[in-house]
C-alpha cells in the first residue's frame, strides 16, 4: 500500500488483486461459475424433460380446456370444427368436383372424415409449434424449464384434441359399414408414428418462429398448400393417373399422406392396401425418426437464446 500526500489529503492505492489480468471464461472456472440458461448438454436435456412431465401434461390439458372456454358450446367445438370443414369439403369436392372418383359414398365419406381430421392434427401442432416460443415469451423469460416443453406440450393438446374427434370418427365409419375388425388395432401404431413427426416438426418451426414471428402469417398459406398436396379430398393414384407416375409418387410418399393413409386403411373395410404406397410401415417410421430426433436437436442447439434480444 502506498500513501500519496498532496494538500493535506492522504490517498491509498490496494495492492493488485490476485485475479487481475484473469480472462471472463478463467475467472468463471476459478469460482465455478456458470452462465444463465445455458445449454446443457443433450442426455442431461432429455433427462430434464423427463422431470417435467408432470408440467408438460399439465399445461396441455389447461390449454385445451381453455381453448374453448369462452364458446357456449365449450368443447363441443373439439369436434364440430373438424366435422363442419368436412362437411364444406364434401359438397365442394365430393359433389360438385367429383373428387371421389374410384370409392363408393359408403369409402369416400370416411375417407375425407379421416383424412380432415388427421391433416388437422398436423396443421394445428404447427400452429401451435410457430407461437410455442415468441407466443410464451413471459413464461420463458420468468421461469427456468427446459423450453422444449412447450411444443411437446401444445402437439400433446393436438393429440388430446384427435382423440376426442376419434370418438365422432369410429361412428361415421360405423354408419358406412366398416366394423371393428382387428386391423384396427393399426391405429395405435400409425398415431404414435404420427405424434413422435408432429413434435419433431413443432420444435423446427418453433426454433424459426422464435425468431421471425412473421414465419406465423405465412404458415397457414404452407399449411394449405400441403394439405391440397396430400390427398385430403381425393385419392391420389386415381386423380393423377395421367400424369407421369414420379408426380404420384412424391405426392404419396409425403408424410401428411402415409399417415394418413395408414389410418384410413386400418378403420375403413373398402380401402385396402392396394391404396397405399410400398413399404409405407418403413417410411411412417422414417419420417418420425428422422423429423422427431433431427427437429429435438435442431430445437436443443438454440436453447440457451431463446426469450433474449
Amino acid at each position: 500500500m502506498s500513501d500519496t500526500h498532496q494538500g493535506g489529503a492522504v490517498a491509498t492505492s490496494a495492492p493488485p488483486s490476485v485475479d487481475e489480468g484473469l480472462a471472463p471464461a478463467e475467472l468463471a472456472a476459478k469460482y465455478g461459475l456458470s452462465v444463465s440458461g445455458a445449454r446443457p448438454g443433450l442426455f442431461e436435456y432429455v433427462r430434464e424433460l423427463w422431470s417435467r412431465r408432470h408440467f408438460i401434461l399439465a399445461f396441455s390439458s389447461a390449454k385445451l380446456t381453455a381453448q374453448y372456454s369462452q364458446a357456449k358450446l365449450g368443447q363441443v367445438w373439439q369436434v364440430a370444427t373438424p366435422l363442419l370443414n368436412a362437411l364444406v369439403y364434401y359438397l365442394i369436392f365430393g359433389l360438385i368436383l367429383g373428387a371421389g372418383q374410384g370409392m363408393t359414398k359408403e369409402v369416400y365419406i370416411p375417407f375425407l372424415v379421416t383424412g380432415i381430421f388427421v391433416f388437422t392434427f398436423t396443421q394445428s401442432s404447427v400452429m401451435a409449434g410457430v407461437r410455442a416460443i415468441s407466443g410464451n415469451l413471459g413464461l420463458v423469460r420468468a421461469l427456468h424449464f427446459p423450453r422444449a416443453s412447450l411444443p411437446i406440450s401444445f402437439s400433446l393438446q393436438q393429440l388430446q384434441q384427435l382423440l376426442f374427434s376419434m370418438i365422432v370418427l369410429v361412428a361415421i365409419v360405423l354408419s358406412f359399414g366398416s366394423y371393428p375388425t382387428l386391423r384396427w388395432l393399426l391405429v395405435i401404431p400409425a398415431l404414435f408414428l404420427h405424434f413422435v413427426f408432429n413434435v419433431g416438426l413443432a420444435m423446427i418451426v418453433a426454433r424459426m418462429g422464435s425468431k421471425t414471428p412473421d414465419l406465423a402469417q405465412l404458415m397457414p398459406f404452407i399449411m394449405r398448400t400441403w394439405m391440397y398436396a396430400s390427398g385430403v379430398m381425393f385419392s391420389i393414384p386415381v386423380m393423377l393417373a395421367d400424369k407421369p407416375a414420379w408426380i404420384a409418387d412424391i405426392l404419396m410418399y409425403n408424410p401428411a399422406a402415409v399417415y394418413m393413409d395408414l389410418i384410413r386403411f386400418a378403420l375403413i373395410d373398402g380401402y385396402g392396401a392396394q391404396n397405399l404406397p410400398d413399404h409405407v410401415w418403413m417410411t411412417a417410421l422414417a419420417w418420425a425418426l428422422v423429423v422427431g430426433a433431427g427437429g429435438f436437436v435442431y430445437f436443443w442447439k438454440a436453447e440457451e437464446r431463446y426469450g433474449r434480444g
